[in-house]
């Protein structure tokens, strides 16, 4: 195949994937918004929208190795149209019960596990394929524009949310929904998901092994790779940690400081104008070359601004002070968390096999997600028997003294063994300099 003619054809791939992103994404993220107002108004409680979450994430955390192991086995560009589909007719399915018997805590609690479900499939399909859409040189640019679209959804769909929420009914969220999820399909659907892939779609089909062994040979391939399993225990413990924050963010806006729906929306608002900002520096710049060292910062400034969640409940603010302070903090949280996941999406990207992508993907993501569960119930009943500043701060701090301990020095120069001293070339000579780790 001609190179040209692949390489003007990844650039379709990499503008088309960026659209379907931004469009499902939109369309979640209105629904998300929606659907998490909706439960705090009507039951009051943490712990019932912990639950929602944990509905979101326990499933993903079960099933990501089987979904792994089929990603690797069958058609990426099958499964992730097939997902999109089960979403789109999730949706429907969710907008009749609507219409016909009233929207219940159960009916949105089944949407949550199938949607779950769903974006399982799609969205390990879509990772594990990303080397196959897009030829090596733009890995970066690719993972950076796909956070932008993200990003750039996120940006507009709270705003949106929380101006149309108490104006229109749940039905209209339920058919932005909808309509955003077929246009992903049709988009998804012209798009050739093996155009710089090693493997080949036939090649797949003669694996004999069961889905299990499949599953075994991808935590066999794992062991060997020393610096993805330090990933994956420091990921483990970070995201539990964060649990203090997915909970409690939205109950102390919501529950505790009283803020009003479009103040709230515009806050998410910031988050995503940080992430869009800092996808956009990463899609301009070279590879980044120490990227456990610079996700090891991002972590610990994340523990900071987690912390930092908490000053509006121990000082008095007035209102306007509270949503102009959660304005700058949920900007400087969207730059942390792209320059936390961008340096490893791309690293993993360039340094696993294609043949494991999928089960290797999957692997991580149930190693980073099988302790939210718990977390989410933890700090659902913690925020609604103790006080949040206490829930957040020590949190924080354990997740501060979890990333200093597991990512400290010595495993950090095993990881980058020319990260100690870098020798660079300054007015003509070589100088040595010392990198702080």
């Amino acid at each position: 195949m001609d190179d040209k003619w692949k390489v003007k054809k990844a650039t379709y791939h990499l503008y088309t994937f960026i659209i379907s992103k931004l469009v499902s994404t939109f369309g979640a993220q209105i629904y998300t918004f929606a659907i998490s107002f909706y439960i705090l108004q009507m039951t009051g409680s943490a712990t019932s929208f912990a639950t929602n979450l944990i509905c979101s994430i326990l499933p993903r955390a079960i099933l990501a190795p089987f979904a792994g192991a089929i990603t690797d086995r069958y058609s990426k560009k099958t499964i992730v149209i097939c997902a999109q589909i089960a979403t789109t007719l999730t949706i429907v399915g969710l907008l009749i019960v609507t219409l016909t018997s009233g929207l219940s805590l159960l009916s949105i609690y089944v949407t949550t596990v199938i949607l779950s479900l769903a974006s399982t499939f799609s969205g390990i399909a879509f990772t594990s394929s990303i080397t196959g859409l897009i030829d090596k040189e733009r890995i970066q640019k690719a993972m950076s524009l796909n956070q932008m679209s993200i990003s750039f959804a996120a940006v507009g769909s709270p705003a949106i949310g929380g101006i149309l929420y108490g104006t229109v009914s749940m039905p209209v969220f339920l058919l932005i929904y909808m309509t955003a999820s077929i246009l992903a399909v049709i988009l998804e659907s012209t798009m050739n998901f093996q155009l710089f892939s090693q493997l080949k779609e036939e090649e797949k089909g003669e694996q004999k092994e069961s889905i299990l062994k499949s599953i075994k040979l991808g935590i066999s391939y794992l062991k060997l790779q020393p610096v993805i399993v330090l990933m994956l225990w420091i990921g483990l413990l970070v995201n539990f940690l964060f649990g203090a924050f997915e909970v409690g963010y939205s109950y102390i806006l919501i529950e505790k400081l009283k803020m009003e729906p479009q103040h709230f929306g515009f806050t998410q608002g910031a988050f995503s104008v940080g992430m869009l900002l800092m996808s956009l520096y990463f899609s301009m710049r070279k590879e980044v070359k120490f990227p456990l060292l610079v996700s090891k910062r991002g972590i610990l400034a994340l523990g900071i601004l987690m912390g930092a969640v908490s000053l509006p409940l121990i000082s008095t603010l007035t209102y306007n002070l509270v949503f102009a302070y959660y304005l700058v903090l949920m900007f400087c949280l969207g730059l942390i968390i792209i320059v936390i996941n961008t340096p490893l999406q791309v690293m993993l990207q360039n340094t696993i096999d294609d043949a494991y992508k999928g089960r290797v993907f999957s692997i991580i993501e149930t190693m980073s997600m099988s302790l939210i569960p718990f977390g989410m119930v933890m700090y659902g009943f913690l925020y609604d028997i103790f006080p949040g500043q206490w829930v957040l701060l020590l949190s924080a701090s354990f997740l501060i003294m979890v990333v200093l301990v597991l990512a400290r020095p010595s495993l950090l120069r095993k990881a980058h063994p020319d990260l100690t001293e870098e020798k660079v070339v300054l007015e003509g000579k070589v100088k040595e300099i010392n990198v702080k780790i």
